[in-house]
C-alpha cells in the first residue's frame, strides 16, 4: 500500500533534514507523523509526503529519515503560498509529475486551504482512493470572518493595507475565492475525514454523496504530558493562542475586560502568535493593518494599557508553559471546526470558556468540560470567565473532565488504528477493482 500525503508544509522532522525553515503550525501533522515512525516497521505500509517549496515544478524529490525503522519519500513542489486564493492550472501539472513519479493506491490531502488541493485531487483524478482531510473550511470562514467589527474596520485602510492590497474586506475576498476551489475540491472526492458534527454537514451539504469518515486528531507530543493545577497557574490570567485577525475574535476579549476588570482588577490576558500591537520602531506603526489599528483603539478606550501581553510566537514547549501558568484559557473565535488550542488545552487540563460555534461543541461539553457561551456575547464571555475565576470547585471538576475527554478525542493510538483500517480498506477495494 502506497499512500502520498499532500500537505500545506513539512513536518519539522522532514524540513530539518531538507533544511528548509522549520514551521510550528500545523502540529497535528507532527502528531501523527511521529506515532506512524514508533510503530513497528510495515513493509505494506509506504508513505510519501509532498509539500509546497518556493520555485517551479517539482523541486525536491528525497527519502527522508522518521524513525530508525521509518522512512518517507519527500517532495516539495513549487507553488505561490503567498497568494492563495489564485489557482494555477499548471499546478496540475506538477502534481501529476509526483503521483506518476511515486505511483500511490491513496491519495490524501491534509486541509482545504490551498490550491495544491483541488490540483492534487485533479491530478490523481480517481475518486474512490483520494481522501480529502477537512480542518478549516474556507467557505465558511468568509461568511465569519468580520466578527461583528465596526464597518469603519471592516472597510479601513492603513498603509500596510493599501501597500499589500490586504484589508479586512479583501481579506474576505480572498477567503470567499479560495471556497470556491474548496467546493469543488469536495465535489470531486469519494472520501472526507473529519471530526465533528459541524464539518460533516457542511462536507454532505456540498456534496451528498461523499463517504464522511470520522479521525480524531493527534496532537503535538508535549501537550500528552503534565497536569493543569491551580496552586502553579498565575491567578486571573487569561490566555489566547492567536488573535492576529478577526475571526479569532481577540476583540470580543478586549471588549469584555472591562467588567472581568471590575471583578478581579488585576486580570492580564496574555497572547501568542503575531504581535499586531508593536510599537517599538516606526517600521511597527507602519506595518499596523486596520485590525491591528482597532485593537489599539479598544485598549486606549477601555483603558487596559498594563492589562495585554503579547507573546509573540512560541514553539510547542513554550506554548505548554503558557497553557500551565493560565487561569483559563478562552477561545472567542467567531467561527473553528476544531481549534489545536482548544485540544491542546483541554488535554492539559486547563480550564476553558469557548465561544458556541462550528465544531467546538464537538470538542467540548458545555457545563462539563468547561463554559460555552454564545458566540459575540461580550457579556456571556465576561461572565464566563468571572465563574472560573471565582468558582474553585467547579473549574477543577471542568479541568478534570476537560483532561479525560481530550485523552479519549485525541489518544493516538486510537487515530492511527482508525487511520490504517481506512487507508486497508480503500486499498482492498482498490484492488478488488
Amino acid at each position: 500500500m502506497k499512500v502520498l500525503w499532500v500537505v500545506n508544509l513539512p513536518m519539522p522532522v522532514i524540513a530539518t533534514q531538507l533544511d528548509l525553515p522549520v514551521s510550528n503550525r500545523e502540529g497535528w501533522l507532527t502528531g501523527i507523523i511521529e506515532k506512524i515512525g514508533l510503530k513497528p516497521y510495515n513493509e505494506r505500509f509506504n508513505l510519501a509526503v509532498a509539500f509546497p517549496v518556493d520555485g517551479g515544478g517539482v523541486v525536491i524529490n528525497r527519502e527522508v529519515t522518521i524513525s530508525e525503522q521509518f522512512r518517507v519519500r519527500a517532495y516539495g513542489f513549487g507553488e505561490n503560498t503567498d497568494a492563495p486564493y489564485n489557482y494555477d492550472p499548471a499546478l496540475e501539472q506538477t502534481l501529476r509529475a509526483v503521483i506518476d513519479d511515486y505511483k500511490p493506491d491513496i491519495l490524501h490531502v491534509f486541509g482545504t486551504e490551498f490550491p495544491h488541493c483541488l490540483a492534487a485531487v485533479r491530478a490523481f483524478d480517481d475518486p474512490e482512493h483520494t481522501i480529502l482531510g477537512i480542518q478549516g473550511l474556507c467557505s465558511r470562514i468568509a461568511e465569519h470572518y468580520t466578527a461583528d467589527i465596526p464597518i469603519t474596520v471592516k472597510y479601513g485602510m492603513t498603509l500596510r493595507d493599501l501597500i499589500r492590497r490586504d484589508n479586512i474586506w479583501q481579506q474576505i475576498n480572498k477567503f470567499r475565492k479560495r471556497g470556491v476551489n474548496e467546493v469543488e475540491a469536495i465535489r470531486l472526492t469519494g472520501h472526507v475525514a473529519g471530526r465533528t458534527a459541524f464539518d460533516r454537514d457542511v462536507c454532505e451539504s456540498i456534496h451528498p454523496g461523499v463517504k464522511y469518515h470520522h479521525l480524531g486528531e493527534t496532537m503535538r507530543t508535549p501537550f500528552y504530558q503534565g497536569s493543569w493545577k491551580p496552586e502553579n497557574c498565575t491567578p486571573h490570567s487569561i490566555f489566547l493562542s492567536q488573535g492576529d485577525y478577526p475571526l479569532k475574535g481577540f476583540h470580543y476579549v478586549l471588549r469584555a475586560l472591562p467588567k472581568i476588570l471590575e471583578a478581579y482588577p488585576d486580570t492580564v490576558v496574555y497572547v501568542a502568535g503575531a504581535n499586531l500591537l508593536s510599537d517599538q520602531t516606526w517600521k511597527d506603526r507602519l506595518k499596523r493593518s486596520s485590525y491591528g489599528r482597532y485593537l489599539k483603539k479598544l485598549i486606549r478606550k477601555n483603558h487596559l494599557k498594563g492589562h495585554v501581553v503579547m507573546l509573540g510566537k512560541l514553539n510547542a514547549d513554550q506554548m505548554k508553559e503558557e497553557y500551565l501558568a493560565s487561569h483559563v484559557f478562552v477561545c472567542p473565535s467567531s467561527l473553528e471546526n476544531s481549534p489545536n488550542s482548544l485540544g491542546e488545552a483541554m488535554l492539559l487540563g486547563v480550564p476553558c470558556v469557548a465561544a458556541n460555534v462550528g465544531g467546538i461543541p464537538s470538542m467540548m461539553v458545555g457545563g462539563q468540560d468547561g463554559i460555552l457561551y454564545p458566540p459575540g456575547d461580550v457579556d456571556a464571555l465576561a461572565n464566563a470567565v468571572i465563574e472560573i475565576f471565582e468558582k474553585d470547585e467547579i473549574t477543577k471538576l471542568y479541568s478534570r473532565n476537560a483532561k479525560h475527554h481530550a485523552h479519549e478525542t485525541h489518544d493516538s493510538d486510537n487515530n492511527y488504528s482508525a487511520l490504517m483500517v481506512l487507508y486497508y480498506d480503500m486499498t482492498i477495494f482498490k484492488n478488488a477493482d
